[in-house]
């Protein structure tokens, strides 16, 4: 006696499925992990932009105005507020808004003036990933 054709099941066996769902586990892991290089590459980019570019113009029209860069001291937050000693000769805010940006990390950007990497210049960086300073994660304009 035979079955008909119509009859018969039709469908996965549960170690085809197995299968298929292992397949879709691994390649999600694979797809989260490189994302994750991705992001932490981009921040990396984003401290590198913003120490070596994106405050180079306005330190640069600070000395022009000024005579020369903010002291370690005055530090970046002379880019928003004119320094009182300093008050008559101040053309800014250098910057816009109300404060310098934290890094990706959350963290502030350091300044020093006259800087030990650039002798001629300032310093300006980031401690990077690992947050912590003189490490060498930091990410600076030398």
């Amino acid at each position: 006696m035979s079955i008909p054709q119509d009859s018969r099941r039709r469908g996965f066996t549960l170690i085809e499925v197995l299968i298929v769902i292992s397949i879709i586990v691994l390649m999600a892991g694979l797809t989260i992990s490189k994302m994750t290089n991705i992001f932490s590459g981009s921040q990396v980019d984003i401290a590198k932009l913003f120490v070596t570019q994106t405050m180079k113009t306005p330190l640069f029209a600070y000395r022009i105005n000024m005579g020369g860069y903010p002291s370690t001291e005055e530090g970046l937050q002379a880019l928003i507020t004119a320094p009182a000693s300093k008050a008559d000769r101040w053309r800014g805010p250098y910057v816009e808004g109300n404060s310098i940006p934290l890094d990706p990390w959350q963290e502030p950007y350091l300044y020093r003036y006259p800087g030990v990497h650039n002798k001629d210049g300032y310093d300006l960086w980031s401690k990077g990933p690992d947050k912590t300073d003189g490490a060498v994660d930091n990410i600076g304009n030398w």
